[in-house]
């Protein structure tokens, strides 16, 4: 049995299933009105009222695993003033893997709006230390598509195969994934091609996708300042 941690848990229906299956579970959630939908259905698990963006309140190494359905992506949004996607992301997955024992994972089944809110996630994910990727069920389907975040703490796992990924010629759809070893701007021989033009509007771009401040792009962007400057 491993005691596992439901994200945006609700009315508890997804606890019941890991409680039939043996296991342990404490549910974290923003909204009363679904926790008392759960302690009225009594669940096993034990129910906590929390909002995430502010951090996962445990300590360290105490969970075996994590799971989320349909959660996550409501950090992209800026309810109040105060509140800063990227900080409010980055808070929540650093003391997510925290939390987490060594060796364990998480998947978080969310529906990001677009390519840019998925590109935010994941970035914080990734800056948090967690390595791993995305997973897509029914990716040609516009109903049934549901896209799983599938991360691991320390070692990077194999990522499961997602429903619905086989092409019509019986080729199987590659799953997006990522770690957080820095070789993505380095040539053939290995050396790092760091400060090039290409190289900063990439990282400008990145950082854009990240809700932050960059400044416009010129034709001065990336050009190497004359000796006598």
């Amino acid at each position: 049995p491993c005691l596992l941690l439901d994200v945006g848990c609700g009315s508890g229906l997804s606890g019941d299933y890991i409680s039939d299956e043996g296991h342990y579970w404490i549910g974290m959630d923003i909204s009363p009105a679904m926790l008392d939908v759960a302690v009225e259905r009594e669940v096993e698990g034990d129910l906590l009222l929390a909002d995430v963006g502010h951090g996962i309140p445990f300590r360290p190494g105490m969970f075996d695993g994590c799971i989320s359905i349909s959660a996550v992506q409501w950090l992209c949004n800026a309810d109040k003033k105060s509140h800063s996607p990227p900080k409010r992301l980055y808070r929540f997955f650093s003391t997510l893997y925290t939390a987490l024992a060594r060796g364990s994972r998480a998947v978080l089944q969310l529906y990001p709006e677009n390519s840019e809110q998925l590109e935010l996630i994941t970035a914080q994910a990734m800056r948090a230390g967690f390595t791993g990727g995305m997973v897509v069920d029914y990716p040609n389907s516009a109903k049934a598509k549901k896209f799983f975040l599938c991360l691991f703490v320390g070692a990077s796992g194999t990522l499961p195969k997602g429903l619905g990924t086989e092409c019509a010629d019986g080729e199987e759809i590659h799953q997006a994934k990522f770690t957080n070893e820095r070789t993505r701007f380095r040539n053939a021989k290995g050396k790092s091609v760091k400060k090039s033009r290409d190289w900063i509007l990439e990282k400008k771009e990145r950082r854009r996708r990240q809700g932050k401040e960059v400044r416009a792009d010129t034709k001065y962007t990336g050009r190497k300042r004359r000796p006598h400057f």
